[in-house]
């Protein structure tokens, strides 16, 4: 009794695997290890599974679950609805891996209503579980009992039951027909050889039907010149076949007036059609014409348009020409009057009075009058006193602001002032 309760003990507390349902101590599924566990509306599944508002939700073989190396996967089997993990849609025959704790969705509703078969990848003892769990469906099962238990009684049983005995194959023969009844079966069947010719000529074509004609006479001129040539070859032809050759030459007659008729009928069609094809080709061509003349004359209608717009873009780009050229004229005359206006300060302020040019190395003396460096320094060796106001000299200093500003408008100035300058430059260095 104590090891049957310790067996129970153990067994209680093994942890198996199982779909624990949202919201629900109910309807839990629980699969088994090493197997796999099909889920979906048929019976032949081991859970079914039929939705309350829609019966359709849930295919016949929805998924299926199974175990491999201790791993857990499911398989969509195509649905339409789909099985969905963790609120992702799984791959359709597609082993996708399940860890514990996942949220596993069956069926779950296109318009994003509430998913009524959800569940969640667990693990749990048999004590949790077992008032908690759905009933596996046993038509499964016994279905398979009972293929098994047939096939066994079909291998067991003796092949005693006897074959069924076969029909005899020897059919009795039919009498043979009288000479009068054959003939009628030929005209019959001639008959309705000729029917079958009319009804294929009436589906064709007029051409087709004079030359469907043409051979069905030539055909029954052949048999004509053969029933002749027996007559005066001095056979003696029953009444049948005289009546027989009778009927063909009335039908020859009939056919020849139908196919002139055809003919008739045929040439003046041909003669319509053209007709009516030269008509329709001198619409059509009045058609391209009118066609070619009315784009020609959008054409020319937007030749001039563009012409129009180009005419004034030109005038426009003129009128822009001889403004700009006024307004460089005038800023010529403008630079002209600065140069000259600049040049006169030159020769009027900047000036040395003693070398007649502008000033080199500026200095400046105590009465505030400027003179070359050189030049003054020159003056000074002759007389002690200003040149310009003669007053006497008792201090000189050198003038950077003028050499910049006269470096400066030099540089503006012409290539021979330039060159003439540096000239005096170097003598005096």
């Amino acid at each position: 009794m104590e090891n049957s309760n310790v067996g129970e003990d153990e067994s209680s507390s093994k942890e198996f695997f199982c779909l624990m349902r949202v919201g629900r101590k109910s309807d839990w599924l629980h699969l088994p290890e090493n197997t796999t566990t099909s889920v979906g509306r048929n019976s032949m599944v081991n859970y079914q599974l039929v939705s309350s508002s829609c019966p359709l939700m849930i295919s016949r073989l929805h998924c299926i679950f199974s175990q491999k190396s201790g791993r857990w996967t499911v398989m969509d089997n195509k649905s339409p609805n789909g099985v969905w993990v963790n609120r992702k849609r799984v791959p359709p025959l597609e082993h996708f891996p399940l860890k514990l704790g996942d949220s596993v969705q069956i069926g779950v509703p296109v318009g994003g209503d509430r998913v009524e078969f959800d569940y969640v990848f667990t693990r749990c003892p048999q004590e949790d579980m077992k008032f908690c769990m759905a009933r596996q469906t046993s038509e499964t099962i016994v279905i398979q009992e009972n293929l098994k238990r047939k096939r066994a009684t079909e291998q067991e049983e003796p092949s005693t039951s006897e074959p069924k005995p076969s029909l005899d194959e020897s059919v009795s023969k039919p009498c043979p027909l009288s000479v009068k009844r054959r003939r009628q079966m030929k005209q019959l069947q001639q008959q309705q050889q000729e029917e079958e010719m009319e009804e294929e000529v009436d589906n064709t074509s007029d051409l087709e039907k004079l030359q469907m004609y043409s051979q069905n006479i030539r055909m029954m001129r052949a048999q004509v010149a053969l029933l002749e040539g027996k007559h005066r070859h001095g056979d003696s032809l029953p009444a049948e076949e005289v009546t027989v050759s009778r009927g063909l030459l009335e039908m020859i007659r009939s056919k020849m007036h139908r196919m002139e008729l055809l003919e008739k009928s045929f040439n003046e069609s041909k003669k319509q059609l053209k007709e009516q094809k030269t008509q329709h080709q001198e619409e059509h061509l009045k058609k391209q014409l009118e066609e070619a003349l009315q784009e020609q004359k959008k054409v020319m209608e937007e030749l001039a348009v563009s012409r129009q717009g180009f005419e004034e873009m030109l005038s426009a780009k003129n009128k822009e020409l001889e403004v700009t050229k006024e307004e460089k004229e005038k800023a010529r005359a403008q630079k002209d009057e600065v140069v000259t206006q600049v040049t006169e300060v030159l020769e009027n302020e900047l000036q040395c009075i003693i070398c007649a040019e502008l000033l080199i190395k500026a200095v400046i003396l105590n009465c505030a009058h400027s003179f070359c460096s050189y030049c003054i320094n020159q003056w000074r060796k002759k007389k002690d006193e200003c040149p310009i106001c003669r007053e006497a000299i008792q201090s000189q200093t050198r003038c950077l602001a003028l050499d910049n500003c006269i470096d400066g408008m030099v540089e503006n100035l012409s290539a021979e002032m330039k060159t003439r300058r540096q000239a005096l430059i170097k003598e005096r260095s």
